[in-house]
Parts: C-alpha cells; structure tokens; sequence
C-alpha cells in the first residue's frame, strides 16, 4: 500500500553541483544545486533553479553566466559547506579548501578540484515561484584527465561523483547496465 501526500518534489536522485559565479565586478561566489539538469543536446544546454534571495543569483542575473562544477564524494564536504553558507559573510572559496581555476569562455572562475567544470551562458530566465529557473547553453567544458581510460574513454565514475535525495547525499552505486542493454542482441 502507499500513501499519498501533497504535491511536493519527490523526483530523486539529482545530481548536486557547486556552481561558481562572479559578478561584473570580478567578486565571485560559490552555490550549492540540486534543482540543475540537462534539457537539450543540440544546442548543448541545461538549467539551474535560484532562489532570488541567495547572494549567487544577483550575479548569475547580472553577467549572465555561470560554471556547473560537477561533486565527488572528496568533495561531500565542500558541497554542503557552499550550500550553507551564505557569500555575503564570508569567502567560501577559502573556507571549503577550494581553488579558483581560469574559465576558457566565461568570467565565472571554475572549481580545479572537479573532475567536469561545464561553463554557460544564460538564454533565458523563468520565473517559477520560489525558485527562478537560469536556461543556458552549454559554452565549454573541461574533464579532468586522470579520469580517461586506456582508450582515452572518460570514466566520470571513477570519481565517485554525488547525488543529493531527499536531505542526504550519496555516492553512485554498481553500474547494471550501458544505454541499450535491454534490447541489445546477446
């Protein structure tokens, strides 16, 4: 038997990134994101969802852009410290142990110690209540080479990347099976 509850966001597990910003003036900030996602291939382009009251989303407004940092399990603790904490009062960079890399297309530093750093640049802005939906198109990205196997394959799993459900983060489990397994011919 289930229970049935109110309408509420019960769609987990989501990927948890650090997005990093700056604002025109070079003052940059670090936010923690569940509410992010792909939404289209070709354009490259995914979303972020802010709520206006943070102080990262005065920036993302301002410059119109943003790095999605993806999170490891070695970065739990960053994760959660940049989603906490407020940049208003203090520079998260330094407290979470975190370094500032040069973005190749947008202003907005990248995290070094992740393994993909996707630079965007925002396209379009929804307001959706509490939350204010960032569309943007995919401008760049970086992997961490430690993470390319023999045949030069990215293994992002390797890197034990997070997951965020419902209040707890955790690390990927075994893999099942690739795209296709299901019908592929044995």
């Amino acid at each position: 038997m289930k229970q049935s509850w109110k309408p509420g966001n019960m769609l987990y597990p989501l990927p948890v990134v650090m997005v990093s910003c700056a604002d025109k003036a070079g003052k940059d900030n670090i936010i923690t994101i569940a509410w992010t996602g792909t939404i289209c291939s070709d354009p490259a382009m995914l979303s972020i969802s802010v709520r206006p009251e943070r102080h990262s989303y005065k920036m993302i407004e301002e410059t119109g852009e943003f790095v999605v940092n993806l999170t490891t399990e070695e970065l739990a603790f960053a994760t959660d410290y940049c989603g906490v904490k407020s940049g208003r009062d203090m520079d998260k960079w330094a407290a979470a142990k975190l370094t500032r890399e040069k973005a190749d297309v947008v202003s907005a530093p990248m995290i070094k110690e992740s393994p993909v750093n996707i630079e965007c640049r925002v396209t379009e802005k929804k307001e959706l209540g509490t939350h204010v939906m960032f569309l943007a198109e995919v401008v760049a990205v970086h992997a961490d080479e430690k993470y390319m196997d023999e045949k030069n394959k990215f293994r992002l799993e390797n890197a034990k990347p997070l997951v965020y459900s419902h209040g707890t983060y955790y690390s990927m489990g075994k893999e099942l099976g690739t795209f296709g397994y299901s019908v592929r011919k044995k």
